[in-house]
C-alpha cells in the first residue's frame, strides 16, 4: 500500500504541479523580456526629441561686469525712473551712479 500514494503522488506532480511550474517560468521569462523591450523602446523615443526650451524672459546686461542677465532672474535697481539688471547683489552695491 505505500507504493500506491508514492505513485500517485508522482503522478500528480508530473500532471500537475511540474507543467505549472513550467507554465510560470515561460510567463516570468517573457514578461521581463517584454518589459525590457519596452523600456528600451520608450527610452530611444525620449531621446530623440530635443529638451524643451525654458522661457526665462528678456536677457539684459550687467551694467558692472558686463553679463547678460535674465529679466526674471535678475536684480534689480532703479536709477534716475531707469530699471537697471544686475546679475548679484555685488554688481548692484558696485554700481556707482554718474
Amino acid at each position: 500500500m505505500a507504493s500506491r500514494p508514492d505513485s500517485m503522488i508522482r503522478l500528480l506532480f508530473r500532471l500537475i504541479v511540474l507543467p505549472l511550474l513550467l507554465l510560470w517560468f515561460v510567463r516570468a521569462l517573457l514578461r521581463s523580456v517584454v518589459t525590457g523591450f519596452r523600456s528600451t523602446v520608450g527610452s530611444q523615443s525620449q531621446a530623440q526629441q530635443p529638451p524643451a526650451a525654458r522661457s526665462v524672459g528678456e536677457l539684459k546686461k550687467d551694467p558692472v561686469c558686463g553679463t547678460y542677465v535674465s529679466t526674471a532672474a535678475s536684480i534689480t535697481r532703479t536709477v534716475n525712473g531707469e530699471v537697471l539688471y544686475f546679475c548679484s547683489r555685488e554688481c548692484r552695491d558696485k554700481y556707482r551712479v554718474t
